[in-house]
C-alpha cells in the first residue's frame, strides 16, 4: 500500500469512527442524525458500496458517498427525514443517473443505485403527570413499548422507585416547578392523568407550547373542555390548546386502568407511525411489521 493509500485509509477510518460516535450520541439523547448508506451502487459512477453520509439537523454533514451530486441530494433527503412527522425511521431511496432521488420503488429504473436512509435518535420519552392506577399502567406498558418513562406527582407515596421500577425518572414535587425544570422536545409524549382536573390544568399550562410531539389530558369532554376554556381565557395560544389530545386515547371501549393506558398508547403510536386507527382489515396496501407477506 502506498503512502497516499495509507493516509486515505486512515482518514476514512477516522471519519467512520466519528460517524459511529455521533450515532451513539444521538441514541443516548443527543441531537438526532440521519445516515445515508449505499446498499447498491447500481450503474452510477463513483458511488461506493457501504459508503455513509451523516446529516445533522443544522444541515452540516460528515462522510461522503463517492459522488458530490449524490451527497447533496442525500443531505437534502436526510434533512427532510429529520423534520418529518410522523417519523420514518428507515427507508430505501433510489438514485437515478441524473442524481435525482426517488422514494417510490415504482419510480425506480433498472440500474438505479439504492441508499438506505435511517434516522437515529433516542427513544421517545413518555412523561406521565400522575402516579395513580392509570399512570402506573401507562408506565408499565410504555416501558414495554420502548419509551423512556418519566413520572411526576406531588405525592411521594405515588412517586417513588418502589412503585415505578420501570421508569427512568420518578419525580416527587410541585408539578409546575418540576415540569418547568424538565426539557420537553419533539420526542416527548406528555400525558396528564393526575388525581384531579386542577392538577391536570396546572400541568397542561406548563407543558403546552414547548414542542412536545404529543400532549394529552384525561377526562370527559365536558371537564376537559372547561380546562381548555380556562386556559384560553388566560390568553394561552389557541393553536397550542387545540393540539391537545382530549378526551385522550382511541375509542376501544376501555374501562380498566390497563385498557385506558392501552388506548392512550395506541393513539401515541398511531400518530408516531402515521397510522389511521382503522381496523387492519379495512386498510388497503399496508400491513404492520410481522404481518407482511
Amino acid at each position: 500500500m502506498s503512502d497516499h493509500d495509507t493516509v486515505a485509509a486512515a482518514g476514512a477510518a477516522d471519519v467512520r469512527a466519528r460517524l459511529v460516535a455521533e450515532v451513539e450520541a444521538a441514541l443516548e439523547g443527543g441531537p438526532a442524525v440521519a445516515v445515508a448508506t449505499v446498499i447498491d451502487a447500481g450503474e452510477q459512477g463513483g458511488l461506493q458500496l457501504g459508503a455513509k453520509l451523516l446529516v445533522r439537523a443544522a444541515g452540516s454533514t460528515l462522510g461522503d458517498l463517492g459522488a458530490a451530486a449524490i451527497d447533496e441530494a442525500a443531505a437534502a433527503a436526510g434533512l427532510e427525514a429529520l423534520s418529518a412527522r410522523p417519523r420514518i425511521e428507515a427507508q430505501t431511496v433510489y438514485v437515478r443517473a441524473d442524481g435525482d432521488l426517488v422514494v417510490r420503488r415504482s419510480r425506480a429504473r433498472p440500474g438505479d443505485a439504492r441508499l438506505m436512509l435511517e434516522v437515529f435518535e433516542a427513544p421517545g420519552r413518555l412523561l406521565i403527570v400522575g402516579g395513580g392506577h392509570i399512570g402506573l399502567a401507562l408506565a408499565t406498558i410504555g416501558a414495554t413499548l420502548g419509551f423512556q418513562v418519566t413520572v411526576v406527582d406531588d405525592r411521594e407515596e405515588f412517586a417513588n422507585r418502589e412503585r415505578f421500577p420501570m421508569a427512568s425518572e420518578v419525580i416527587a414535587g410541585e408539578v409546575d416547578e418540576e415540569l418547568d425544570a424538565l426539557a420537553i422536545d419533539g420526542r416527548t409524549y406528555a400525558v396528564m392523568v393526575s388525581r384531579g382536573h386542577q392538577v391536570d390544568e396546572l400541568a397542561l399550562r406548563h407543558t403546552i407550547g414547548r414542542g412536545a410531539a404529543y400532549v394529552g389530558m384525561i377526562g370527559s369532554r365536558r371537564r376537559t373542555g372547561t380546562v381548555i376554556q380556562h386556559l384560553l381565557d388566560e390568553g394561552l395560544p389557541r393553536e397550542d390548546l387545540e393540539a391537545v389530545r382530549t378526551p385522550i386515547g382511541l375509542d376501544i371501549g376501555a374501562e380498566t386502568p390497563e385498557e385506558i393506558a392501552l388506548a392512550i398508547l395506541a393513539e401515541m403510536v398511531m400518530l408516531q407511525r402515521g397510522g389511521s386507527g382503522a381496523p387492519m382489515r379495512e386498510v388497503k396496501g399496508r400491513a404492520p411489521a410481522g404481518q407482511a407477506t
